[in-house]
């Protein structure tokens, strides 16, 4: 039995093309203006785009993934903003659950980020995808990697008041822009997935790192994480048994 397909989702342009580098490339396929390229990595098959910014732009790729590819696990690579005090630029977080932090319901009598009848509050990461990314990681000795909660939403967040708030309202240690609408349509879906984000910068405590900085930090950080990541998620439960 062949390996399932694994769909990786990335942010930048420069974290594609290092993934593409390694990629025994078979095809692409266009689809609402994104471009899916499907091959073997680590001698797996995987397929492999750029979402876009934003929530609905990343759950659009998701649903994609899921229906026209079938995919049967999704890793999402990306940046963050740090939340935490203790995360600093070029760190990693993994992700164990994700809110939408500008979703706001209370006039409702909601909590903030609780989505309208949904029936959880975050969205769980797998389990066993998460302890092979905490594996992976720890490949990368000069930086340092986290466990905690993301806080997706379609705002750029850059004061310390707003980042202060994030920490505080909703315990989490980064916050960004498209993996929380990434992981409702994986929950729906049921299909297994992973956040991993690299900290570009911390507006809580100002330590920021400038782009042509962090870029290829962000982009080596990428490739040693899947090239190391991917052949374990050989034991990765896929959609089919999660159903059974």
């Amino acid at each position: 039995m062949s390996p399932p397909l694994t769909g990786i989702i990335v942010a930048m342009q420069e974290e594609l093309e290092v993934i593409l580098q390694s990629l025994d490339k078979q095809r692409s396929v266009q689809r609402a203006g994104m471009e899916f390229h499907l091959g073997l990595y680590a001698e797996r098959p995987v397929v492999a785009v750029i979402c876009g910014v934003g929530k609905v732009n990343a759950a659009l790729c998701t649903q994609l993934l899921i229906s026209e590819f079938n995919i049967q696990r999704l890793i999402n690579l990306g940046v963050a903003g740090g939340l935490g005090a203790e995360i600093k630029p070029g760190d990693i977080v993994i992700a164990d659950s994700l809110v939408q932090h500008d979703m706001d319901l209370s006039p409702l009598g909601l909590a903030k980020g609780q989505l309208f009848r949904m029936d959880v509050f975050d969205f769980k990461t797998d389990p066993i995808l998460r302890k092979h990314a905490l594996q992976a990681s720890a490949q990368i000795t000069h930086h340092d990697h986290f466990v905690g909660r993301i806080v997706t939403g379609d705002q750029f967040i850059a004061s310390p008041n707003q980042a202060h708030a994030l920490h505080q309202d909703f315990s989490a240690l980064a916050c960004e822009m498209e993996s929380a609408s990434i992981a409702q349509v994986c929950y729906l879906n049921q299909i297994p997935f992973i956040c991993i984000r690299s900290i570009s910068d911390n507006a809580n405590t100002g330590a920021h790192m400038d782009f042509e900085q962090f870029t290829p930090i962000a982009v080596a950080n990428a490739s040693t994480l899947l090239q190391n990541m991917i052949p374990l998620c050989d034991s990765v439960p896929t959609q089919a048994s999660i159903k059974a």
